[in-house]
């Protein structure tokens, strides 16, 4: 998935919106690091609409892939950008100042709770939001091509 020429659309949500825009503005130096963690541009394809959506999240490494979480901060319904990566897998990351085009999966069964204990240990907000919702949260695997 390429991003350059295409129109992208940023989070509706206004802090995260102007969180993005500073970290593309800056090649990250504003907006990678945020309240002591790390975080990337996910760029996702509407599942429904085809336009490109872009959100920052937190994120881990496990090796070469990055880590994120579709917490939705303990919402009933999963986010918006994790529905779209469940029908379009390819989706873009800008890490730091990097742009990458990377395949997501949702985390199976077999590396959730490893996954799952390494973002908990950099945002522990997360064990927080799992108690507000029924649904289990995903833990997303965006593996670089």
């Amino acid at each position: 998935m390429t991003t350059n020429d295409a129109h992208v659309y940023d989070s509706p949500v206004g802090w995260v919106a102007e969180h993005t825009q500073r970290y593309v503005e800056t090649d990250g130096r504003e907006g990678h690091e945020w309240h002591g963690v790390q975080t990337l541009l996910l760029t996702t394809k509407g599942r429904k609409s085809g336009k490109l959506r872009r959100t920052a999240l937190i994120y881990g490494k496990s090796g070469s892939s990055y880590v994120v979480v579709a917490s939705a901060a303990g919402d009933d319904k999963h986010p918006a950008w994790y529905l779209n990566l469940t029908e379009n897998p390819e989706v873009a990351l800008r890490v730091g100042a990097e742009d990458l085009v990377a395949i997501a999966r949702t985390a199976d069964d077999s590396e959730k709770p490893e996954l799952w204990k390494m973002m908990c240990q950099l945002w522990p907000e997360y064990e927080e939001y799992q108690t507000k919702t029924d649904r289990p949260i995903p833990v997303v695997v965006l593996d670089p091509v």
